[in-house]
């Protein structure tokens, strides 16, 4: 698996969100310390998908920075991506590591100790953890779990644990005293009047 960077921007496909423009920003800023999870609205077919993917993978790679793609598999090994984040509604984590193969980045959604130490028993690379504040880039999330909730699963696995779900700049000392390894974020960049710099925030407060 490659190393793993601690900024996580995932992609914002709104309306009135421009998906391309953000990834370049943050890019700029955070180089091989930005994972990209290209995730699109449910509505969107796949053709949409792999359109997005191919041309993130594309921008990623001068800067040797990580590609996934979220829930969809097949467009993540359609565009050469390094891997891709599964959530609790998508394929099994043990399916979802037969089809990327045993070296793809696997990232899976957790919220507590037991469903965590599963996942990572199933083959998953890092876990997605969270939601940790209110976040209204998401429809139908649980209640969040706050800085308890990601501590208690970081002490629970030995892998990479993302926090996500509302986190800020400001957040993120609380987040990583609590074990988490990095953050994954839509709006902290997606709604940004200066993506580049609040991606220089994020990694300046991850790497500290």
């Amino acid at each position: 698996m490659p190393s793993l960077g601690r900024l996580h921007l995932i992609t914002d496909t709104r309306p009135g969100r421009d998906p391309l423009a953000v990834v370049s920003a943050a890019l700029s800023a955070a180089r091989a310390e930005l994972v990209v999870q290209v995730r699109v609205e449910d509505s969107a077919t796949d053709r949409e998908a792999y359109d997005l993917a191919r041309r993130v993978a594309a921008l990623c790679a001068p800067y040797g920075a990580t590609c996934l793609v979220n829930d969809r598999l097949h467009v993540a090994l359609a565009v050469g991506a390094a891997g891709g984040h599964i959530g609790a509604d998508d394929l099994p984590v043990e399916a979802a590591r037969r089809v990327l193969g045993p070296t793809a980045v696997l990232g899976a959604t957790a919220r507590e100790p037991g469903t965590a130490t599963e996942a990572v028993a199933a083959g998953a690379s890092y876990l997605g953890v969270g939601p940790c504040h209110p976040t209204a880039t998401k429809e139908g999330l649980p209640a969040p779990i706050g800085v308890t909730g990601v501590r208690a699963v970081a002490r629970a696995v030995d892998v990479p644990v993302i926090a996500i779900g509302g986190v800020t700049a400001s957040d993120v000392p609380a987040l990583r005293a609590a074990g988490a390894y990095g953050v994954a974020v839509v709006g902290a960049l997606s709604g940004a009047a200066d993506p580049a710099r609040a991606a220089t925030e994020l990694i300046a407060a991850l790497t500290c």
